[in-house]
């Protein structure tokens, strides 16, 4: 640009009266924050309750700073609605309003990883044989027919090869028919279908673009990978910042089970000779064997024969890889059937020799954990499966994206306990912050070599909590037990929702729980129930915000994916603190490592998971300026524990009681006025 352009408050402005919004003291104050992070180079960790208008807060600052500096700038989220609420509403309206302010048209687009497109290639070449679960299912193998059938007429019209906008869905067996990950793919040099792909005609738009959207899934995968999948860019911005740990280290995980075995010797098996395979497919066979005798759970030690037996699938894929030899000059069939062998031979033997190599005489220096699941209960069992997963990715976080980028991270769920150190510790970022930020300065103010600087700052939220709503704890109830919900939590939530007149979102920390609650109340409330699981999660959703006698009881995905404003939410239930099973091996696993480095596991690990979850439940009561209503948690410990602080704490600041007329006679009140 010729002349300086105007200044963020002067943006800010143009962009909420073009979405007809009203300024807002905590947007501005986070606008400024986010453009002076991006001036000075130092990260930015802001905490915006719900109505802040903290999207806007941010895009405004990464549009300027991006059509300034000619640099993309990638903004990550956690969920498929923040990504189309951000693509197909706030930025088409910024783009619109601050192009003429700011010389040009900002310009943006949104990247997923490889395998969310259609990879035309592998629509027409050779199916693949599905695996053996589906190939014993008559109905599974004519679904899999008619779903391929489908897809190649979606094909044709699709403009974007967006599995999200193939509506209806399809199956992932069919799906991973007609996709490909980044390991599979032929590459745009070799593919027949070149530059015209879907997946490359994405990418390229995101090189183009000012604003990428992308998820925090892709963003570890950038991070891990030796190949760069996102544009060139010098400032990340993570909103729903407090699931980033979670993404992160789900794509970190690997999984090796036999049946990922024995897609690898069918796919090995077309280009090496029997002996070379069957050696690959005995292994997988072995691992079946002693995994169907290993109990669920995590793995302390690793036993002998199953040792030997991962230790025999590493060197038979290690051979099979080997056999394979290196890339030809081969037809293009060829080159896919290479491809798609050698992806799925380096999945398993590299995950055998992660797991082989998780197992140190240290606990305390342990770098992964390791744990066996399955389902063999259910109508659909899934085969026992070997999981490992990083103890933490503090480093990986530390060192590959708060070391490369200028990074800015939002919810309105950030301080656990008050402070910013619970989610600090897991980012990788130090103990000590910065205070305040600069109104001025340049990037040349951080020095090379300096230490990670950031800064914490809860800009607040426009709701007057404590006149808004009621926080009750239910404390004259008895602890609760591992047998279900007891007859005295029951009878609670009865009088609750009859005193609401339904209106209620009931959180419950099991689908078992949620089941049973439905059950018992049914036909004691008046008032229609729906459960998680009787229908899509959306479609519930939808039935419950458009009748206000209505409740909606489920389990974790509805504690921070349902956005209901009006009467129709006036009472958010939650059973218990949604503490991590103790079984759980992967967040006993680092409490353990906690402890065994001299810190408090518990707190720590434990009581920080449920603080989280505790105040993204809470933050679903008030999604407008006139909700009011009541957060009800039946757990007694709440207020008796001496944990109960720590997450009182991280819970937004709602007027507290522990009397249940008190709170009845509040609902009762709020029902008559809605009615």
């Amino acid at each position: 640009m010729s002349q300086s352009p105007p200044p963020v408050r002067e943006l800010l402005d143009v962009a909420v009266s073009a979405v007809g919004g009203a300024e807002r003291a905590g947007q501005v104050e986070m606008a400024e924050a986010v453009a002076a992070s991006i001036r000075t180079g130092d990260h930015l960790a802001v905490q915006a309750g719900t109505g802040t208008g903290k999207s806007l807060a941010y895009l405004v600052p990464a549009i300027r700073h991006a059509v300034v500096k000619g640099k993309s700038v990638v903004v990550s989220t956690a969920t498929i609605a923040l990504q189309r609420q951000l693509v197909d509403r706030d930025l088409p309206r910024l783009a619109k309003a601050l192009g003429t302010t700011l010389g040009r048209k900002p310009t943006f687009a949104i990247l997923k990883g490889r395998r969310n497109y259609l990879c035309l290639h592998r629509l027409d070449g050779p199916a693949e044989e599905p695996d053996d679960q589906v190939l014993f299912d008559p109905f599974a193998v004519s679904r899999l027919g008619r779903e391929i059938t489908r897809l190649r007429e979606w094909a044709s019209d699709t403009e974007t090869g967006d599995r999200d906008e193939l509506v209806p869905g399809v199956s992932d067996q069919s799906w991973r028919q007609v996709s490909v990950t980044a390991r599979e793919c032929l590459g745009v040099s070799r593919c027949p279908i070149g530059t015209d792909c879907f997946a490359e005609r994405a990418r390229a738009e995101a090189g183009k673009a000012d604003v990428v959207v992308t998820n925090h899934a892709l963003l570890a995968i950038d991070a891990l990978g030796t190949a760069q999948v996102l544009p060139e860019h010098d400032v990340v911005i993570i909103d729903e910042a407090h699931d980033l740990v979670d993404r992160v280290t789900s794509v970190a995980t690997g999984e090796l089970s036999a049946t990922a075995v024995t897609v690898a010797a069918r796919r090995a098996g077309k280009l090496v000779t029997d002996e070379v395979a069957d050696r690959l497919i005995e292994a997988g066979e072995g691992l079946a064997m002693l995994l169907s005798e290993e109990q669920t759970g995590r793995m302390d030690v690793l036993p002998e024969p199953l040792a030997v037996t991962i230790q025999g699938v590493r060197d038979a894929a290690h051979k099979c890889i080997t056999a394979i030899g290196p890339e030809r000059k081969d037809d293009t069939d060829a080159a896919t059937a290479r491809k798609l062998a050698l992806s799925a031979l380096d999945e398993v033997h590299d995950t055998a020799v992660r797991v082989l190599e998780a197992f140190g005489d240290d606990l305390a220096n342990r770098y992964d954990v390791v744990w066996v699941t399955g389902d063999f209960g259910s109508n659909a069992p899934r085969p026992p499966t070997i999981r490992v997963a990083p103890l933490t990715v503090a480093g990986l976080l530390r060192e590959k994206l708060f070391g490369e980028n200028t990074t800015v991270l939002t919810s309105a769920t950030l301080t656990l306990g008050g402070t910013f150190d619970a989610l600090a510790r897991q980012w990788g970022l130090p103990g000590s912050q910065r205070h305040g930020v600069k109104a001025e300065g340049a990037a040349s103010d951080k020095e090379p070599g300096d230490e990670v600087r950031w800064t914490g700052m809860d800009v607040g939220s426009p709701f007057d909590h404590a006149r808004a709503g009621i926080l009750y704890t239910a404390r004259h109830l008895p602890t609760p037990g591992r047998d279900g919900l007891p007859p005295a939590y029951l009878e609670e939530l009865r009088e609750l929702v009859t005193a609401a007149g339904g209106r209620t979102l009931g959180l419950f920390s099991s689908m078992r729980a949620a089941k049973q609650a439905t059950a018992e109340l049914r036909d004691k409330v008046g008032v229609d129930i729906l459960c998680q699981g009787e229908d899509s999660t959306s479609l519930l959703v939808k039935k419950f915000a458009e009748n206000p006698s209505t409740c909606l009881f489920g389990t974790l995905s509805l504690w921070q994916g349902v956005d209901v404003p009006g009467s129709s939410l006036s009472l958010v239930v939650m059973d218990r603190i949604p503490f991590p099973r103790p079984d759980d091996p992967l967040a006993s696993a680092r409490q353990r490592a906690v402890e065994a480095r001299g810190g408090n596991g518990f707190l720590t690990v434990a009581a920080t998971h449920a603080a989280l979850l505790l105040a993204q439940g809470a933050g679903r009561l008030l999604r407008s300026m006139d909700d009011r209503g009541v957060v009800a948690i039946l757990d007694p410990r709440l207020a008796t524990a001496r944990y109960g602080g720590f997450l009182r704490a991280s819970l937004p600041p709602f007027w507290p009681t522990t009397d249940p007329d008190v709170v009845r006679a509040a609902l009762r009140r709020l029902a008559a006025s809605a009615d």
